[in-house]
């Protein structure tokens, strides 16, 4: 029996909003949505990215936005509010995956663009989407943080810092907006099976000296499944969260990685 791609939920009609979603995850979170029967705007950086969503998935709505940049937030939101009419879901998947290397060899830029980019550019959309959802009684807000964001994790202290930072944010924004209606959670994926998962584990290697293929076993030794997610291992929960089925769940950080928190 062929296992569905994604969970089985109705949010037909519902207006999405996901940041860097035209490829990875993101994508993967936009098409799992739309299989879901909602209206879904992707925003990404990536020209060549949007280009291949556009061809293959045009029934998505897709915008150019760095939305680290708190004008192009609003350029992107007007957008949005134009085409939509308002805001249902928000789902702040942008990041990078920042530098690597021992804290004193970390440049100060890499170190201000991973937390614009993973922490700062949530808080810019969150700030024009709760309005928004207020003004519709109500929404969901899932931002994407990692198991970075419990764990500790040598030579890449730029971005764990960044992911500790989401779900501090997330979990004081759910308290704020509660009242309203609005639902705000943090999922947290572990080693998910994309490109950008193989480069920070290259990256990894060659500053420890070993071949990425030593690499990826010594990373994937302590998760209890033994082995990566899949990108719709994380669509499916971003789902479950937007759906009725997740209207008691608000504040949480949610990892879906395989068991990798059992090393703490």
């Amino acid at each position: 029996m062929n296992t569905p791609r994604f969970l089985s939920v109705d949010l037909t009609g519902r207006r999405v909003l996901i940041t860097g979603a035209a490829s990875g995850i993101g994508r993967v979170i936009a098409e799992g949505f739309v299989a879901a029967g909602a209206r879904v705007h992707v925003c990404d950086v990536s020209d060549d990215a949007l280009t291949v969503l556009a061809r293959e998935q045009p029934g998505i709505g897709a915008s150019k936005a760095d939305v680290s940049d708190p004008e192009a937030v609003a350029g992107l939101f007007d957008r949005v509010e134009a085409e939509f009419g308002g805001l249902d879901i928000l789902v702040n998947n942008a990041g990078i995956a920042g530098p690597t290397g021992p804290v004193q060899d970390i440049d100060a830029e890499e170190l201000r663009r991973t937390m614009a980019v993973d922490v700062e550019a949530m808080f810019h959309c969150c700030a024009r989407a709760v309005p928004l959802m207020q003004n519709s009684g109500g929404g969901r807000v899932v931002n994407l943080a990692s198991v970075a964001g419990r764990l500790s994790y040598s030579s890449r202290t730029p971005y764990a810092a960044a992911k500790w930072g989401v779900i501090g944010f997330t979990k004081s924004l759910a308290l704020e907006v509660g009242r309203d209606g609005i639902r705000v959670n943090a999922i947290l994926p572990g080693h998910v099976n994309t490109s950008r998962f193989r480069a920070v584990v290259e990256r990894r290697a060659a500053t420890l000296g070993i071949t990425s293929q030593e690499m990826e076993r010594e990373v994937l030794a302590p998760v209890a499944l033994g082995s990566t997610v899949e990108c719709e291992d994380i669509a499916n929960m971003a789902l479950y969260l937007c759906s009725s089925f997740g209207a008691a769940v608000t504040g949480q950080a949610l990892s879906v990685c395989g068991g990798v928190e059992m090393m703490r």
